[in-house]
């Protein structure tokens, strides 16, 4: 499982002109789900990514406060390109991608294990639609999570 996060001031996404998905203050989950990935990975990361301090203290104290301790938001966008291989040739290699039945199951998974940690909104793509993403990254962070 491999995660793309970023922290944002605001993100959305879209799909055939209507926005889908939309957050203000949090970070943006890019998710790409590989073939053999489970839900205890999921889990995993899913309690990493409520854990981490990226946001900083009122006080001013840098990486200080976690998506909870500011009530951020989420917004998780499936990427099954970031099981892309590019070892041999010019053409990506997405083989290792998880079926689309497989992925959506743990896609869908990750994101109410999000809200069963207490994230304030979650919000999500499309699963399997062509995608436009936009975002306002913070900082910039943008942090990349595997397991």
């Amino acid at each position: 499982m491999r995660i793309v996060l970023q922290k944002v001031t605001e993100a959305s996404v879209t799909v055939n002109g209507e926005v889908v998905g939309q957050i203000d203050r949090g970070y943006l989950l890019f998710l790409g789900i590989i073939r053999g990935d489970t839900s205890a990975q999921a889990e995993l990361l899913a309690e990493k990514i409520v854990k981490l301090r990226l946001f900083d203290s009122k006080e001013g104290k840098i990486n200080d406060q976690s998506i909870l301790d500011i009530n951020g938001n989420i917004l998780v966008v499936s990427q099954f390109t970031l099981a892309g291989r590019l070892e041999k040739g010019n053409r990506p290699d997405f083989t290792p991608a998880a079926p689309p039945e497989d992925a959506k199951v743990l896609y869908e998974y990750f994101i109410r294990k999000l809200e069963a940690l207490g994230v304030q909104t979650v919000e999500s793509g499309e699963f399997g639609a062509y995608m436009d993403v936009a975002l306002r990254n913070d900082g910039p962070v943008t942090l990349i999570l595997e397991r």
